[in-house]
Parts: structure tokens; C-alpha cells; sequence
């Protein structure tokens, strides 16, 4: 189950929709597109490994999907995750 999680977040777009999706909201495709920057069917791709990583749930709201964290994350998982965010964060500390 870890090979898929890490092959998932190995790619910066995708680690930064879970960084966005940590908040613990659900996010419309759209509000994710704009905050990184990506084309809807460039999104849509990176959401469906996300999601067959089990990271990510989804909901059909109209036209749009909105995003949100798996609540059935394992707890070891969601630990080796935030240290993953953590590393990040005090990478970007120290570059800037």
C-alpha cells in the first residue's frame, strides 16, 4: 500500500494539492487549477492517481468535483505524510 502513496506524492503537483487538501476542506477542481496553476484534464489526471492512492475521496457537485482527504488514512500513513510536510515546509525555510 506505501508504493502507491509514495509514487503519488513524488510528483510537486500532487504534493501540493495534499498540502492544500490538509486543510480539511473540500475543494472544487476549479479553486485547485488556479491555486497550482494546471489545465482541468492536467488536474483531473493527478487527482485520479491521488485517489487510487485511497488519499483522496471525491464528490460530483454539478459540473465540478470537489476534493477532499480520505478520512480512512491510515494513521501511519497520515503521520508519514504530515513529516512529509514538515520536511518541505523547513526546506523552503532555509532556501528563502
Amino acid at each position: 500500500m506505501i508504493l502507491p502513496i509514495l509514487s503519488a506524492l513524488a510528483e510537486p503537483t500532487r504534493f501540493q494539492t495534499m498540502r492544500i487538501l490538509y486543510d480539511g476542506k473540500e475543494h472544487c477542481v476549479c479553486e485547485l487549477m488556479k491555486l497550482l496553476g494546471v489545465t482541468q484534464s492536467r488536474m483531473s489526471r493527478h487527482m485520479q492517481v491521488l485517489r487510487q492512492a485511497g488519499l483522496v475521496v471525491d464528490r460530483r457537485d454539478a459540473q465540478w468535483v470537489r476534493y477532499r482527504l480520505n478520512p480512512a488514512i491510515p494513521a501511519e500513513i497520515e503521520a508519514f505524510i504530515t513529516a512529509a510536510f514538515a520536511a518541505a515546509q523547513a526546506q523552503e525555510v532555509q532556501a528563502a
